[in-house]
């Protein structure tokens, strides 16, 4: 007999842990899971829930509905630090029955208003004259009663990054906390449970280590800036303690002491120094130390800034890398090979040295000529340093920095010492990011796809750091809006990364509409002084604010992010935009356009071969009709008609400008086509056709090497798939030679480069100045990996509708992808066995999926319910394979 579904998880909003969480209604999902007993086509069609909070009786609200996704909050609002316990039961199915109860899970609000926060902040008593600031070190002792601790919560922040101790225990296992926002609009506070910490009935210390991390240190390209947000450090700590008779805050302020650390200093770019002879013995606990040494803390004015808990998950050591090769160098220096590229620290399990002995970690992503090169890391030192008191340093490791690396240099520490000799079990690298959930998965039966496919995911999680940035190892590493609008699609489908990006367009929209431009920054939180990067309008970056929470609300289905960015996109479209006569770009404008063309000299990465203004306009026809669907689905009606008629217009504008009656662009390159194409931009049956075609051709000259940069890579496999020329992006998919998406790969990749020749085929290093091994834009190829080889993609916004039509094509055989939508386990895989093609879909409850094969075109399909499904159908997928390049008739003319 089959049986309902049961409910494998709750959330709030879109909260990583629901703790902290800032709102007084949170929205409540659940997801489901199933098996081989679960009914087939299992709909819900009404939920309850329950609700415990405080010492109030259980609440009960059943309610008839088929959404579980992000449904109201059914009771009165929280309050500040108010706990509440919930769980869920759904009701549904052909025979009516409801799930069994799903397990009880605890939403927790943090400090709501300005007037919770009782803290004052605190700083050093000496200000620090000049960057880089060294780190501060806070403690205070209190005495705690006999009584058992029931309830402790520890909300804290700082003007930099901080690490928090109590009783000689680290709080959490954050990393760089609060993390990076928007410092002059929003600052994180983290809250952590730390009863278990605490001991009554004695003398207990919070100690703070306080360091400038992105808010003092020193920021941006061609040297960048120090102090963009203030010139001094601060800390506000709050540790509220219940014991269910007495409630007592510890909160910072004058009473307080301070130290400077024994880290002597530490930054972003150019790493830390850390001084063991300036060790302070005690200063975490109880334990006799200096007390002479520690001063009086100065107060300093509270931040005028917002403070918010972060819907993002933090920064975490989230996997342990050891070195693979210890290399000695031509030159005889010393390289740790982890053989992956990858973002984090190093961690030294012991280090026995001489007093006043120094031991120098450089980190790099690349040799070259068999020596550590650093060229790439421009100003960027990437070092830390230890230095010695004489006595062993145990499991030491840079506190408040990270690095993009996969070799490390050691200065200072020879295989050959007797007493502590250097070997490949010295030390581990720790892979750092923001610790985001995996929601997607996929293989296939060709290893070097594979390898492209784990070489995204990689360079993924080394730019998810607190925002998403472009690249993890130089003097940079920003939140560039023109990278993350490329890649969000795929990277949607490989992490939850609702949270994280709904926090960061926050920051984006908060700089935007403070502007008097309407302009988004180029980078957010934005660095860049306008002598170093004037702020002008752009396209593809720009729409970021258009098409990032349009890609949000696609993966999960959330109307808010919509409604609450809803300001900053018509600000961009009706008054970012400059615009020309036609009301499509002013073609005087300058355009970064198809940035990353791989025909682009090193020294001009925005030389392409499709002239940016083009880009442009494709780019804005694009985004105004997504704006005018937005507008509706918001039911902003006077908007939608308006952005409709110009959504109309502007395409008309662009067909009379560059597409010929015959389908034909003037930009005639790989680009415009997939622009036009994939945005769909022509009407005619015909003049797509022809378009296609001369994207194959094109394709086919250039024997189906690369030739996009930002704007083409992202869409060309998918234009020549819509077009009927699937053959052909499998062809470009395979090929080895550069450009290509293979070639890293031959070059021994394992993330994802910024240039197609980031590394030229003779081993030498690209010579143009942004040379980045860790880049994740151009690896927006797996969104076709994920949609038309494995299959899958949202046929409605949070994936209740999927359409699953994989299309087989060159040397791949078989294909998988798992997704867990916001409403369960999606499962597709297939294989084709002697011309059978054999298909086995597990569609999640309360959720279904229309089924497309092989051969039977895009308007076909099966709907199917939740269930595991099996489909088979003869197809050939070597018809056309291998496809030719077009070459000329002359051996060796191209």
């Amino acid at each position: 007999m089959s049986a309902p579904p049961s409910i494998a998880s709750v959330s709030f909003e879109q909260h990583a842990s629901g703790r902290g969480i800032g709102i007084r209604e949170p929205r409540i999902s659940w997801r489901f899971s199933a098996n081989e007993h679960t009914e087939r086509d299992w709909v819900q069609t009404a939920y309850t829930l329950e609700i415990t909070r405080n010492s109030e009786p259980p609440e009960s609200h059943h309610v008839l509905s088929a959404e579980s996704v992000l449904v109201p909050w059914p009771s009165h609002p929280l309050r500040s630090r108010e706990v509440a316990h919930v769980r869920v039961r759904a009701n549904g199915g052909s025979n009516p029955q409801h799930t069994e109860w799903s397990e009880w899970t605890t939403v927790e609000c943090g400090l709501l208003k300005r007037a919770d926060w009782a803290a004052k902040a605190i700083t050093s008593p000496l200000q620090q004259s000049e960057g880089p600031l060294r780190p501060l070190r806070f403690r205070k002792t209190f005495t705690l009663p006999a009584a058992a601790i029931k309830h402790a919560r520890l909300y804290i922040t700082s003007l930099g990054v901080f690490q928090a101790y109590i009783n000689g225990i680290s709080v959490g296992d954050h990393c760089m906390s609060p993390g990076w926002t928007s410092y002059k609009h929003r600052l994180n506070y983290e809250v952590f449970d730390v009863a278990s910490l605490l001991q009554p009935s004695r003398t207990n210390v919070i100690a703070v280590e306080v360091a400038e991390g992105w808010y003092a240190t020193r920021l941006g390209f061609g040297g960048g800036r120090r102090f963009v947000y203030g010139n001094e450090m601060a800390l506000i700590a709050q540790l509220e303690i219940d014991t269910g008779n007495e409630k007592r805050s510890i909160l910072t302020d004058s009473t307080w002491k301070c130290h400077v650390s024994a880290i002597v200093s530490s930054e972003i770019y150019d790493g830390e120094v850390y001084d063991a002879r300036e060790e302070q013995p005690g200063w975490l606990d109880n334990c006799p130390m200096d007390e002479a040494s520690w001063k009086s803390v100065r107060e300093t004015e509270f931040p005028t800034t917002e403070l918010v808990s972060p819907s993002a998950p933090p920064v975490r050591v989230t996997q342990v890398v050891k070195a693979v090769n210890l290399v000695k160098t031509p030159l005889g220096r010393i390289i740790f090979d982890f053989g992956q590229n990858l973002v984090g620290r190093l961690r030294v399990p012991s280090l026995n040295k001489p007093a006043n002995h120094s031991v120098t970690f450089t980190y790099a992503e690349v040799l070259e000529r068999q020596e550590l090169c650093t060229r790439p890391l421009r100003k960027a030192k990437c070092t830390d340093t230890c230095i010695s008191a004489g006595a062993e340093i145990r499991d030491w490791a840079p506190q408040f920095t990270f690095h993009g690396f996969r070799f490390v240099q050691v200065d200072g520490w020879s295989p050959e010492d007797e007493i502590d000799p250097l070997t490949l079990d010295s030390f581990v690298a720790e892979v750092m990011h923001s610790d985001l959930e995996r929601s997607g998965w996929f293989t296939c039966s060709q290893p070097m796809v594979n390898k492209l496919h784990e070489n995204a995911i990689w360079s993924m999680r080394g730019n998810f750091l607190s925002i998403p940035t472009d690249c993890p190892q130089r003097d940079e590493r920003l939140g560039w809006t023109g990278d993350i609008q490329v890649f969000a699609p795929s990277a949607c489908f490989l992490y939850d990364t609702a949270g994280m990006l709904s926090d960061w367009l926050k920051d984006l929209a908060a700089e935007q509409l403070a502007s008097s431009n309407a302009i988004p920054p180029f980078v957010v939180p934005n660095v860049l002084p306008e002598t170093v990067w004037p702020v002008f309008p752009q396209a593809l970056w720009d729409d970021v604010a258009i098409l990032l929470p349009w890609t949000l609300y696609q993966n999960y289905g959330d109307t808010e992010v919509l409604r609450r960015q809803y300001p900053s996109m018509t600000t961009w479209l009706d008054r970012g935009i400059q615009r020309g006569p036609d009301r499509l770009w002013d073609d005087t404008l300058f355009q970064l356009g198809d940035w990353l063309d791989p025909t682009a000299p090193p020294d001009r990465p925005g030389d392409a071969r499709t002239d940016g203004t083009l880009v442009a306009d494709a780019y804005l026809v694009h985004v105004t009709r997504t704006l005018a669907t937005i507008a509706a689905i918001l039911n902003e009606k006077a908007d939608a008609a308006r952005y409709e008629l110009e959504f109309l217009a502007l395409k008309s504008r662009f067909q009379y400008k560059y597409i010929s009656p015959e389908g034909y662009l003037v930009g005639d390159t790989q680009t415009a086509l997939s622009l036009a194409i994939v945005f769909e931009l022509i009407d005619s049956p015909i003049q797509i056709v022809n378009a296609g075609a001369r994207l194959a051709r094109l394709v086919r000259k250039a024997q189906f090497r690369v030739s996009t940069g930002f704007a083409g890579t992202p869409l060309i496999t998918h234009a020549l798939t819509a077009t009927g020329h699937v053959q052909l992006a499998y062809r470009m998919l395979q090929e080895q030679s550069c450009p290509s998406w293979m070639y890293p790969i031959t070059m021994g990749a394992t993330t994802i480069w910024e240039r197609w020749d980031s590394m030229r085929p003779d081993g030498s290093i690209n010579p143009g100045e942004m040379t980045s091994f860790n880049h994740y834009a151009l690896g927006s190829i797996i969104n076709w990996l994920h949609k038309t080889v494995a299959g899958v993609s949202p046929l409605e916004p949070g994936w209740r509708r999927v359409l699953v039509h994989p299309i087989p094509g060159g040397t791949v055989n078989q294909a998988e992808a798992i997704y867990n939508t916001v409403y369960g386990r999606l499962e597709c895989r297939w294989k084709i066995v002697w011309g059978k093609f054999e298909l086995e879909v597990m569609v999640p409850p309360n959720s279904w999926a229309r089924v497309v094969l092989p051969g039977e075109g895009a308007q076909g399909g099966h709907w199917v319910g939740s269930g595991t499904w099996t489909f088979e159908t003869w197809f050939d997928s070597q018809i056309g394979w291998p496809p030719q390049e077009l070459s000329a008739p002359i051996p060796g003319l191209r």
